[in-house]
This record gives structure tokens, C-alpha cells and sequence, in this order.
């Protein structure tokens, strides 16, 4: 059988044409891009890690994309994260990126789903692809990708960003590769990571280390070039300044032989988390029309969050002052006869601002999912 013939039982017409610049490389040729259309990718987040990841990856013809969030798409994303556009404002990012994907490149198999990953589902997820992307933006999933990819020897490629700096890496490659927990061994408190709402990014940033996970991802595939492992890049784009930073293995660490529950990773939530009271957004709407005149609805979200949205009728207080003296004597005016409920983005900084009300003897009542939750429940009912 000749080599054109060769091509014609792998290759579609669409697919020759499609990918002939990197058939055209000797380092990738059709065996290379054979490889790339076998594998499978799960990239778990869908926002501005992501959003050059995916294009890329479907356009070198990753042959099945795998796409995990649970969130929706808000006009603020738009400014990083360019695989949505206008008029996915209100859908699911997961969706949203796979009507973009097909539009690139139909020949990929694209799966969503349209969920948290936790540690009841990442295993049974993690298990379907060959490679993970963590383009998460939070320390208890990428504990819990770094764990399950350990579990089940799946290489990691990951990003992380924040305002004007980025780094990547890839995790896991073989047995004697570094993992998350050899670059952070345990999470710093919450209260000292910010996300990307709360102090703002660069909207190129995301963009440019998004690309070198996906060339990272590529090179692995394809069994080309040094890929990260072993090596952290830290990007400076104030500066425009890369360096590169050793990374190695732990001897004496053991690879997780199971999961454990997404918030004992990280720091700041006790085991007086079992003490608190939640409800969820749809018990909370019932409650603000049935009797709003009875609660006092409480926003510990910043300023800047505070004023890009909101529940109507409720009131800023910041984590970060829920404990001064003259907010918790207020609080006591003002609830007195009301009952307290409190919320944030997505449910973390409002438990333990409940936690630290507790200390001062007053009770409140967590809203499950925060104002995340609360746009979800608007959208689904519009």
C-alpha cells in the first residue's frame, strides 16, 4: 500500500487539507497527526484558560475534547475569555464553547459536562481522556485534579494566572514526574487568594498561557520537543519576562490511593462547617416574597463585585470587615428582629463569615451556591 493510500484510510479529504501545515512537519508528518486525531483531551474550566486552549486544540484536530464547568457566560467574561461572544451571554459556558469548537473544527467529538467537578464524579470523568488541562481558577479543584490524575497516571497540564503574571507546568507525565502537591504542598487560606472577580487580569494573560498548555498538550501527544515537566514557567507580562524555575519530585510523598472531599483541601472552613445552616437560591426567592420584610440578606463580596451585581435588597458588608467591632454591633441593630442569611459568589467566603459571626453570637443561614447559583436559577427561568 503506498503512502498516499495510507492517508486516504486515516484522513478524510477535509482532514488532509485541514491539517497539511502540520502534516508538512517532519516532526509531527501523518503519524503525528494520526496521534493528535486518536487522542482525547478533558480541559476541566471553560473560561479564559481555556478559551485559546480549546480553539487550538481543535484546530490541530484533537480528535475528542472533553469540557467541564457548570458555569454560565456573564458579559464580564468577554474580556478574556474569547471563545464565548455576545451572544452566548446567558448559556452554558459548556455549550457555548462546543457550538464554537464545531464551527472550528467539525471533525472533533466534543463531550460536556455540565458540572462541578468534585470527588464524586472526577475519577469516573478523568478516566474517559488521555491528557487533563486544569484551567480551574481555585485551589480545591486542582488538588482534586492532581489527585485523581495521580490516581489514574493521567498527565496534567496546568495553568494559573492572576492579574499580570502567569505560570505553567505539566504534572504527571511518568513515575518520576512532580505533581501539584510538590509545587504547593498545602493551600494558603482563602483569605490570601483572591480570584480573578475580586482583584481583576489582564485579559491577554489568559490567552498567552492558555496557548502553552495547548502547545504542551500537542508536544506530548505528538511526542515532540521537552515538554514542561519538571519545569515551571513564570510569566511576567508587566515585564515581559520569562523564567523558569526547577520543579521535583517529592521522594517521600505517596500518591493518593483515594479522594477526599473537595473543601478538606484547602484551609479556613473547620469542622464547624457542620454547624451551619444552608438553603439553597430557590428556598431563599420563596422567602424574600413570601415575608421579605423578615430578612436581612447580607453580601460579603467585595465592593467592586458588589457593584457589577447583586441581589436586590441587600447589604454589602465585605469579609474582610465582617468582624470589626462597629459592623458586628450594626449587624446586632439590625437583625434584631429579622433573620440573618448571607451570601458571596459561590458559597466559600460566606461560610466563614458565618463562622466568624459565631464567635461573636450571632447566628446566620448560608445561601448555597451564592449569587453564582442565583444567575443560574434567573436564567433557567427566563
Amino acid at each position: 500500500m503506498n503512502q498516499e493510500s495510507k492517508s486516504n484510510l486515516d484522513f478524510n479529504s477535509d482532514e488532509l487539507e485541514r491539517y497539511s501545515r502540520h502534516i508538512l512537519l517532519p516532526e509531527i508528518g501523518e503519524n503525528g497527526q494520526k496521534k493528535l486525531k486518536d487522542s482525547s483531551v478533558l480541559c476541566v474550566g471553560c473560561g479564559g484558560l481555556a478559551s485559546p486552549l480549546l480553539i487550538y486544540l481543535a484546530a490541530a484536530g484533537i480528535g475528542k475534547i472533553g469540557i467541564v464547568d457548570s458555569d454560565f457566560v456573564e458579559k464580564s467574561n468577554l474580556q478574556r475569555q474569547i471563545i464565548h461572544s455576545t451572544s452566548s451571554i446567558g448559556q452554558a459556558k459548556t455549550s457555548s464553547a462546543k457550538s464554537r469548537i464545531r464551527e472550528i473544527n467539525p471533525n472533533c467529538n466534543v463531550e460536556t459536562f455540565n458540572t462541578c467537578l468534585t470527588s464524586e464524579n472526577a475519577l469516573e470523568i478523568i478516566k474517559q481522556f488521555d491528557l487533563i488541562c486544569d484551567c480551574t481558577d481555585n485551589f480545591e479543584a486542582r488538588y482534586l485534579i492532581n489527585d485523581a490524575g495521580s490516581i489514574l497516571n493521567k498527565p496534567i497540564i496546568f495553568g494559573a494566572i492572576s492579574k499580570f503574571e502567569g505560570q505553567v507546568t505539566v504534572f504527571n507525565l511518568n513515575k518520576n514526574s512532580p505533581n501539584f502537591r510538590d509545587l504547593i504542598p498545602e493551600a494558603p487560606p482563602e483569605s490570601l487568594l483572591p480570584s480573578c472577580s475580586q482583584i481583576g487580569v489582564m485579559g491577554i494573560l489568559p490567552g498567552l498561557i492558555g496557548l502553552i498548555q495547548a502547545t504542551e498538550t500537542i508536544k506530548i501527544i505528538t511526542s515532540i520537543g521537552e515538554p514542561l515537566d519538571g519545569r515551571l514557567l513564570v510569566i511576567d507580562s508587566l515585564g515581559m519576562k520569562f523564567k523558569e524555575l526547577r520543579l521535583a519530585r517529592d521522594k517521600e510523598r505517596k500518591n493518593p490511593k483515594k479522594l477526599i472531599n473537595n473543601i478538606d483541601f484547602c484551609e479556613g472552613i473547620d469542622s464547624d462547617e457542620n454547624e451551619i445552616i444552608s438553603i439553597s437560591v430557590e428556598e431563599l426567592m420563596y422567602l424574600l416574597e413570601k415575608n421579605p420584610t423578615k430578612i436581612l440578606l447580607i453580601d460579603v463580596r467585595t465592593k467592586e463585585e458588589y457593584e457589577m451585581q447583586s441581589i436586590n435588597g441587600s447589604t454589602l458588608i465585605p469579609l474582610d470587615q465582617i468582624s470589626n467591632k462597629e459592623e458586628i454591633n450594626k449587624l446586632k441593630q439590625i437583625s434584631l428582629d429579622k433573620r440573618l442569611y448571607i451570601h458571596c459568589k459561590s458559597g466559600k467566603r460566606s461560610k466563614k463569615a458565618i463562622l466568624l459571626l459565631k464567635k461573636h453570637g450571632i447566628d446566620a443561614i448560608n445561601i448555597i451556591g451564592g449569587i453564582d447559583a442565583w444567575k443560574t436559577k434567573n436564567c433557567e427561568s427566563q
